[in-house]
């Protein structure tokens, strides 16, 4: 599955106790010699009260905290499974509640964290403004269940201009980051409406990033950029955001896209061979 080319491989292994092993994570990612994608999916059985617990891998086979559009993807799947109005998906970071939004899935991506041992930084910093290089703009620090570092330039034409692959892959493994990070670069088109392309921690350069999505309306509104009920444009299309003062979703940062399927199929036994060791 796919959203909005941020793709997924997805396993659901909740009747097994099976393992994904570093390195099958890292073939079933491989483009030329596996499936190919950007994260990978493991549903299991809820641990609590959810419908699910979700696991989530990187293309490098590190475990995440989070994924927005992966949550979305896997969100469709379990909401036309039960019929369910809402459902709710249990992950390492908590609980995320996903709904249908006319032909959208949404999912509340809770309350973004900004204190710098939160996210984590690797000391105590103005999160709001963190110097990583002085030739690049100061970013602000945002954790929506993982670690991101938001970059704002003035203009699209200078976000076209950006070499993403060499910052990124420099940014995310910055000393400031214990943890690596996440790392998007945004430029205003509207007071309601951004573009962003990004890098993916573990994975690279991708063409959307939901978690990231979150991470930069809430960057936008802490640095007066924008409304909190925006738009981002990425490089696979549109993302909603909303973070709201007030009402039931008050202080959550609410993601709302569109999911798409690929295929579905079998490993060759030599994958599940490697799977289960």
């Amino acid at each position: 599955m796919h959203g909005l080319g941020n793709d997924f491989v997805i396993f659901d292994w909740r009747h097994t106790n099976k393992d994904m092993a570093q390195a099958a994570a890292r073939l079933i990612a491989d483009r030329r010699r596996g499936i190919g994608c950007d994260q990978i999916m493991i549903l299991r059985q809820a641990r609590s009260h959810g419908d699910i617990f979700l696991e989530m891998l990187n293309a490098d086979g590190s475990q995440t905290g989070a994924c927005g559009n992966g949550t979305r993807c896997v969100a469709d799947l379990i909401l036309s499974e039960t019929g369910a109005a809402s459902i709710i998906i249990e992950t390492i970071s908590g609980p995320l509640t996903c709904w249908r939004s006319d032909e959208a899935i949404s999912v509340d991506m809770g309350t973004p964290k900004m204190d710098w041992q939160q996210i984590p930084l690797a000391d105590a910093r103005d999160t709001n403004s963190v110097s990583l290089d002085e030739s690049l703009p100061p970013a602000v620090c945002v954790s929506m269940g993982n670690p991101h570092a938001v970059l704002f330039y003035e203009d699209t034409d200078k976000l076209a201009d950006l070499d993403i692959a060499g910052l990124g892959k420099r940014l995310e493994h910055h000393s400031v980051f214990p943890e690596r990070a996440n790392i998007e670069f945004v430029a205003p088109m509207a007071q309601d409406h951004l573009r962003m392309r990004v890098w993916e921690r573990g994975a690279g350069i991708t063409d959307a990033c939901g978690s990231g999505a979150c991470a930069v309306a809430v960057a936008a509104v802490q640095r007066g950029i924008t409304n909190r009920d925006l738009k981002i444009t990425l490089d696979g299309g549109i993302l909603h955001l909303s973070w709201p003062e007030t009402g039931p979703f008050q202080g959550h940062v609410i993601m709302t896209g569109p999911v798409s399927y690929v295929a579905d199929g079998h490993l060759s036994h030599d994958i599940a061979c490697l799977i289960s060791g």
